[in-house]
């Protein structure tokens, strides 16, 4: 409602919208990173552009469909993330992606297949050494079942079976205990990844081997040797004929084959297998920090079957990644069989977390997984899980830098397009409306400051970017807000020709001025919000930063022009026809009143 009587009304409004700044610049100088400046978008700050080039099974390319179900599934892990200014494009068989700033990584790991599945542990993992490979001395386990297949009176677990490797920092044979949430397993992490389940206090090498077979062939099973490269063949090819060698070797039933896989495995460089592994066999990878081997049976519960996956602290103030699965059954069955046992989560092929079953069988079908993750990395996990595996598994194959100077060019342009304007309605208000365009040039300013404040604000909490498109859209919003003045004061013109006075007139403009106002503002609201929808990339930006204009514009009619019009009207300087500009609208008053007393006093 308009303010009425007295001043201490529009006194009070404005010092509400005075508290409100203080509070804004309070968080932007008080917290955060502190900095008064906005995120920028590429197109003004540069960006890092990565290529991926997709790998298939079969060596061929990649259909239309899989690449816009990669592209939609990537750019839903860019929203969860809140990575705002993002693209992610099909160039030919390609996709590109291109985050804000200089750092790649963030593009790389939005590119992860995410094909997870739980797989049981056959035997105990091996130690690799620096060098990436196993090290050497350790026997195979005698009598130990095929891989693949469980046993039908499970054996105990063998020494150090049910615990965990120590934390840097721990004590020897500390164990991972279950979230007392959810009743399930958990496990060890190394760098917000995973690392396996290590030996307990005096449990040596020898004893963390694969299992072999109970009699052993005297001479060993010829293992597939992966094949050199062949300049003859295409990168297609070439990658068709790595996937091949790897699975023939590493996926292999034969238990003499698997050692050999395990003997030749480096887990330093890049895997041939990530998102191509056939989970309906044996499987011999790395702990995703490289530190050990593991041989794998086939999958039990695929990654698929995730209902929803989120990050947060446990109970002992760890990040950690928190499942839920579709099917609650599966999971209470693995659990009940694989009493404590291991079971390993595989990421794109690689295990990231391995724990002992602590207590089966768990129900509810949720399960966590825990290790040294923080806040980011737990994010990621949980987000690329979330949203679903890719369907196909991506290599990255060029990375650049995307340069700012033709965005920081338009930039200068804009800026200097948008002030020029600016000072153009500054000077029609004041050449118009006399000493009021200075209240409209003020409350102007006043919206400004606050748009500004809440950019660098939303830069920090959900990362928004301020790119061409986004300053496009503040201008186009401020210039909105100067329409809103123009119909305040064509509305206290309207009550004046009526013949009231300046004072009289203002409250009364504005109740039929705010009608109009609301109107306009909600249909261009409307208008931002379907257009931040159904738009795409950059035009997102500018959808936000329009609806953000116009919201606040509606702050500042209520909190900034009404008071300021209600102070000047019961100023006398104020109520100058040669102050306000109004004179000629008070002489017209004046005429008509006088012809309406002529034709009444003619009539008598």
């Amino acid at each position: 409602m308009p303010p009425s009587k007295g001043t201490g009304h529009p006194l009070r409004l404005l010092g509400v919208y005075a508290v409100l700044l203080a509070v804004i610049y309070a968080l932007v100088f008080f917290t955060g990173d502190k900095s008064p400046e906005p995120k920028l978008g590429i197109d003004l700050q540069g960006g890092t552009q990565v290529t991926l080039t997709p790998r298939t099974p079969d060596g061929g390319k990649p259909s239309k469909d899989s690449l816009k179900q990669a592209q939609q599934i990537i750019e839903s892990r860019v929203n969860g993330l809140g990575v705002a200014g993002s693209e992610v494009v099909i160039d030919g068989n390609n996709l590109v992606i291109t985050v804000p700033g200089s750092d790649g990584q963030q593009a790389k790991s939005l590119a992860t297949t995410a094909k997870l599945y739980i797989r049981p542990v056959v035997g105990q993992p091996l130690p690799v050494g620096p060098d990436g490979k196993v090290q050497t001395g350790g026997e195979p386990a005698p009598g130990a079942e095929q891989p693949g297949t469980p046993p039908a009176n499970p054996p105990a677990p063998a020494p150090g079976a049910g615990q965990q490797a120590p934390a840097p920092g721990a004590s020897p044979g500390t164990e991972s205990k279950p979230s007392n949430e959810s009743g399930t397993a958990s496990g060890t992490a190394s760098s917000g990844e995973a690392s396996g389940a290590g030996e307990s206090s005096g449990t040596t090498a020898q004893n963390r081997v694969f299992p072999a077979p109970a009699q052993a062939p005297t001479t060993p099973a010829p293992a597939p040797q992966p094949g050199a490269p062949n300049p003859a063949l295409t990168p297609q090819q070439q990658a068709k004929q790595e996937i091949d060698a790897a699975r023939a070797l590493r996926q292999s039933t034969d238990p003499q084959v698997q050692q050999l896989a395990a003997q030749q495995l480096d887990c330093h460089k890049p895997d041939p297998l990530a998102g191509n592994d056939d989970p309906k066999l044996p499987l011999v990878t790395c702990s995703s920090d490289g530190h050990e081997v593991y041989l794998l049976a086939p999958m039990r519960i695929d990654g698929q079957d995730i209902k929803d996956a989120s990050s947060s602290l446990n109970q002992q103030s760890q990040w950690a990644v928190d499942l839920t699965f579709k099917n609650a059954d599966a999971w209470a069955d693995l659990t009940k069989e694989y009493l404590q046992k291991q079971v390993a989560f595989t990421l794109d092929s690689k295990v990231i977390s391995a724990p002992v079953v602590q207590q089966g069988p768990q129900l509810g079908g949720t399960t966590q997984i825990t290790g040294q993750f923080n806040a980011s990395t737990a994010k990621e996990l949980a987000n690329s899980l979330k949203y679903g595996s890719l369907p196909l598994s991506f290599e990255v194959s060029e990375a650049s830098t995307v340069s700012a100077t033709l965005g920081l060019a338009s930039l200068h342009a804009g800026l200097i397009a948008g002030a020029i304007g600016l000072v153009a309605v500054l000077l029609y208000c004041l050449l118009y409306y006399r000493m009021l365009g200075f209240l409209a040039g003020f409350s102007l300013v006043a919206s400004g400051v606050a748009v500004y404040g809440i950019i660098v604000l939303l830069g920090r909490w959900i990362n928004f970017t301020l790119d061409l498109a986004g300053i496009a859209g503040l201008i186009i919003g401020i210039g909105m807000t100067a329409d809103s003045f123009v119909v305040f004061f064509e509305r206290i013109k309207d009550e004046m020709r009526e013949g009231r006075s300046f004072r009289s007139a203002v409250p009364r403009g504005w109740a039929r001025a705010q009608r109009t106002n609301l109107s306009g503002k909600t249909v261009s609201l409307i208008a931002s919000v379907v257009l931040y929808i159904l738009a795409a990339g950059q035009v997102k930006g500018f959808a936000f930063t329009l609806g953000l204009t116009t919201v606040l514009d509606v702050v500042v009619l209520y909190l900034v022009t009404s008071p300021l019009m209600m102070l000047a009207s019961r100023s006398p300087f104020w109520a100058k026809p040669s102050v306000n500009g109004l004179g000629a609208v008070q002489q017209l008053a004046r005429e008509r009143k006088a012809a309406g007393t002529l034709v009444g006093t003619g009539a008598r």
